[in-house]
This record gives C-alpha cells, sequence and structure tokens, in this order.
C-alpha cells in the first residue's frame, strides 16, 4: 500500500462514505484499523448532530463488533433521547456488508455560568517539548500506519519493558482531509492506545485486543496534545482492562478504559 500524503488524513470524504488511507491501519494485522481512527470518527459524527444550544461530550463508548477493514466507512448518528440538559446519541460505522462498530454517548448542555472545579489535579508530568520523542521501534512490518500517524513523547516509564507507562500523543494528519479535528475528536484519536502503552505482555507472544472504548470527559483539552497514563491489568480467564488518564498541560481533562481479549497468539 503506497504511503498517502500526511494532508491526506485518516479519512478521505467521498460523498456519504469515508475512504479509509493506510494511516489507519493498526499493530495487529495490516488489514485492520486501530480503533482510534473510528472512535474519533463516530465522536465527529456525534457533535455533528443539531442540538438546542451549546453541549458538550461527556462520554462516548465505542464497541467494536469486529475488525474494521482498511475499507470506505458509512457513518451514521442520531439523537437516541433528546433532553433538557443531557442527550443520549448513537453512531453506526458500517462497510459494504454490515456494521463493523456502534457507539453511544451522552451530550450535556452547558450551564449559563461556570460550574466550581472540583478535584481536577493539575497535570504531573512534565510537558511534551520536555519529554523524549519516541519513534524507532513503535512500528509494526508494516507501513504506513496509525503510529506513524501520530507524535509521541515519553512522559513516563517504557514503552518497551511491561507496566504502567504514560506518553504525550498528538495527530500529525487530520481525522478527515481538509477539516481540523475538534478537541475531542483528538482525544478519541489517541485514547485508544492505552493498552499498548502498558502492555504488560509480549506483543509478539500475546494478543491483548480491546473490545470497546470508553472515553469519559471532564474538559476538552487545551491544545493538540493529550497524554495518557496508562496501566494494564489481566485476569486468569484471558480478560484484561486497561484504564487511562486523560491530561493536557493543565491538568486532568478525563479517563479512558478499555476491555481485552487476552489470548496467546
Amino acid at each position: 500500500m503506497s504511503e498517502p500524503a500526511l494532508d491526506e488524513g485518516f479519512y478521505l470524504p467521498d460523498g456519504d462514505r469515508f475512504v479509509s488511507t493506510a494511516w489507519t491501519r493498526g499493530p495487529w494485522t495490516a488489514d485492520a484499523q486501530h480503533g482510534g481512527p473510528p472512535a474519533a470518527l463516530a465522536c465527529r459524527a456525534v457533535e455533528a448532530l443539531p442540538a438546542d444550544g451549546p453541549v458538550a461530550l461527556a462520554r462516548l463508548t465505542l464497541e467494536i463488533l469486529r475488525p474494521v477493514p482498511i475499507a470506505p466507512l458509512m457513518v451514521e448518528a442520531r439523537v437516541e433521547r433528546p433532553g433538557r440538559r443531557v442527550d443520549l446519541c448513537t453512531a453506526t460505522i458500517a462497510v459494504d456488508d454490515g456494521p463493523v462498530a456502534r457507539a453511544t454517548a451522552w451530550r450535556v448542555r452547558a450551564p449559563e455560568g461556570p460550574t466550581p472545579v472540583v478535584e481536577l489535579e493539575a497535570a504531573p508530568h512534565p510537558p511534551p517539548e520536555q519529554c523524549a520523542e519516541l519513534r524507532e521501534g513503535l512500528d509494526p512490518p508494516w507501513r504506513p500506519n496509525y503510529l506513524e500517524a501520530m507524535e509521541w513523547r515519553a512522559a513516563r516509564g517504557s514503552f518497551w519493558e511491561p507496566g504502567p507507562a504514560a506518553a504525550w500523543m498528538r495527530m500529525r494528519v487530520p481525522l478527515v482531509a481538509g477539516e481540523a479535528p475538534s478537541p475531542a475528536q483528538r482525544v478519541l484519536a489517541a485514547a485508544d492506545s492505552g493498552n499498548g502503552i502498558s502492555m504488560v505482555l509480549p506483543i509478539d507472544r500475546w494478543l491483548f485486543i480491546n473490545v470497546d472504548l470508553n472515553v469519559f470527559l471532564l474538559r476538552p483539552p487545551d491544545d493538540e496534545w493529550v497524554c495518557l497514563d496508562a496501566i494494564t491489568r489481566v485476569g486468569d480467564i484471558g480478560i484484561g482492562l486497561a484504564e487511562s488518564v486523560l491530561w493536557d498541560r493543565r491538568g486532568r481533562i478525563g479517563s479512558g478504559r478499555q476491555t481485552l481479549l487476552v489470548a496467546p497468539r
């Protein structure tokens, strides 16, 4: 697969479809997408839904029904249950032979005045400019891929040793060509990397694939950089849980969780 230009982004708009570029390719197979770009695409669809006044995304859950192929995607979203203060929204991502992922999201209407800020910790990690860039060793055999489409900075721990770790991430390519991603879309594009950052088993011998992604947002990030501070735990029946605290330069912005299938390769 030829390398697309950076400005082509993860997806190219084509009528009512989004053509997946090679930047979406994940670490497990050359034929399936990383979960970040589809999650951000679902977020984009939810954010585009009409609303009576300003709303903010409070939570988005993406259920990955099967591997998302490198193919044109169709995205449909609707307000499932409108409310005076909150809306429940849904989005479905499909290919020609059926759905590959579905999302539910809560949108909260902003109050007229500011609310008190309670227990939002300041960022515990150095800013990305003071952290070492991570490039070598991140990439699977197939290129280009999602890992190359993101910029990575090590904030805590090591990617190459099992255990908790933290990393700053920034999109190097747009979500959809010709568009600037929203702050929430930037978070969703990064948040699916928690299980990879905090892997606890060798990737060449074990699969630890997430079947969902849950992102909770207290506020959007202030700029392009998002920090994932992640830990993975694995039980004795092949189920794992990756949990991430999400930060920007100012402090905590939310959290993420992923249910993992853990099995030998």
